[in-house]
């Protein structure tokens, strides 16, 4: 496709696009009391029992009175007053008065914008335990949405075979096909994979750290997990570089071997463990097999489980600031629809030239495609309130001439800079290799930079031939 630009003449290929949004996450105030304060309007928390996770010696629920607990027993003071091996986490919850749960039973479907009161849109949280059947595409889509969208997912997983009703699925192939097979971003859009291992015996240990709020959360501190047959995950912060690694298999450190890790996506949060035995208490129905892993002596399952709820359902903050945030979306004229107000940028940056059409609307930010030695930059200041979790978002479509299969020869940079122009962080790097079709969708965590006024910059450059365009559309800094 050609398109003619003042000052000069962009000439735009049909290539592929390789796209990246980052979007803010949902998070409320910081909680510090031993026991949260009950909330005014309750976190809601939907686990699921729709994908065979009572199969086997299964039993995975937090009880059995479904879709409410309550029906049960109404005033839980112990696990036992809830029958599952999911009870002592449910009951736990419970008792704050934060929370408001529901099981999604089995025979539903999961969806997510019906006008079901099982529908995830009613929820803040969406809990997976250990998944044995594979999620059907319009419930992919519905999950995916879900989480796009603001909600929390908890993944949670057992060692590769155990395919507990054999139907020849466990669930790390579960949860591996939900993240690469889905009409949403398959590209790997939490940045982990659930790796194939069996491993029998483990006590990994938590990283250090006093800010994270999954690991220093309201319901204690985190200093490990246990392993008894489960698995981890291998971390691909290129791909999203807000997951992190929480809990760490002995031996293992960075981006390998991670048995609870997080992350973000669009404005959503996700949490993964790689082994169901934590969480079981070691109470449920009948002829279950069960083991208290809940009160095992060598982790603190509890408070890593109701910690991570707190943060998935936007209890307590990312950023583990402590403060009151508001809520909100940080950048002026985000879409560029207002041409070049607010922003800085090169000549012809921001433009509605057709040779490249926006997301949505008219306008966007074209760096490149000029087909010669050429820098563009776009950037714009924004101040990040303290104790706030915040993310950068963006859609980016790269088109390229380049016919190399191995050279960055044009590159797109993502970064912060301080106020006096001192580069932070390097958020990401795209290159002419990353082209491919469409706009796409990627998350990058700024809680790091809570407190302070940062400037996000967009910097293109292209090499002395061939072109390759770099459009942006649709920024945000969501807040929370």
């Amino acid at each position: 496709m050609l398109g003619s630009r003042s000052p000069r003449r962009r000439v735009a290929c049909a290539a592929a696009v390789l796209g990246m949004l980052l979007a803010g996450v949902t998070a409320g105030q910081a909680a510090t009391a031993a026991t949260p304060a009950a909330a005014a309007t309750p976190h809601r928390v939907l686990f699921d029992n729709t994908k065979a996770e009572t199969a086997g010696n299964a039993d995975w629920i937090i009880g059995t009175s479904q879709p409410d607990p309550l029906g049960q027993d109404a005033n839980p003071s112990a696990e036992n007053d809830w029958t599952g091996a999911l009870s002592a986490w449910g009951v736990g919850l419970q008792k704050t008065g934060d929370y408001a749960l529901k099981t999604l039973p089995s025979g539903n479907t999961i969806t997510y914008g019906t006008s079901s009161a099982l529908d995830l849109k009613n929820f803040d949280t969406f809990v997976l335990p250990e998944p044995n059947v594979l999620l059907s595409a319009a419930e992919k889509t519905a999950v995916m949405k879900f989480v796009q969208n603001g909600g929390g997912l908890f993944l949670i997983s057992d060692h590769t075979g155990a395919d507990r009703n054999n139907d020849g699925n466990d669930a790390v192939e579960v949860i591996n096909d939900l993240m690469t097979n889905n009409s949403v971003d398959s590209t790997d859009p939490f940045g982990f994979s659930v790796d194939t291992l069996s491993i029998s015996t483990d006590n990994p240990k938590a990283i250090t750290s006093t800010t994270d709020p999954v690991i220093n959360g309201s319901f204690g501190k985190v200093g490990g997990s246990i392993i008894r047959s489960g698995t981890t995950a291998t971390l691909k912060p290129g791909d999203n570089s807000s997951v992190k690694g929480l809990v760490y298999r002995t031996g293992s450190s960075g981006n390998t071997g991670a048995f609870f890790a997080t992350s973000t996506f669009g404005s959503g949060r996700v949490a993964f463990w790689g082994d169901s035995s934590p969480i079981d208490d070691g109470t449920g129905q009948s002829g279950n097999t069960l083991y208290d892993g809940w009160n095992d002596p060598a982790g603190t399952n509890a408070p890593l489980a109701l910690n991570a709820t707190e943060w998935l359902s936007g209890a307590t903050g990312s950023s583990g600031g402590g403060g009151t945030c508001t809520a909100a979306q940080l950048l002026g004229n985000p879409g560029f629809e207002s041409g070049s107000t607010t922003w800085t940028a090169s000549s012809g940056v921001i433009t509605d030239d057709t040779g490249e059409p926006a997301r949505t609307g008219t306008y966007k930010a074209w760096l490149g495609g000029y087909g010669s030695a050429h820098t563009d930059t776009l950037s714009q200041a924004v101040n990040i309130p303290t104790g706030c979790a915040a993310t950068l978002s963006l859609y980016l479509h790269i088109d390229t001439a380049e016919t190399t299969s191995t050279t960055a020869y044009d590159t797109l940079k993502v970064q912060v800079l301080n106020s006096g122009g001192t580069v932070l962080s390097t958020l990401g790097t795209y290159s002419n290799l990353n082209a491919a079709a469409g706009y796409a969708l990627k998350t990058f965590n700024l809680g790091a930079y809570a407190g302070q006024s940062v400037t996000v910059k967009l910097t293109g450059t292209e090499g002395s031939t061939l072109q390759t365009s770099f459009v942006v559309d649709d920024t945000s800094v969501g807040v929370s």
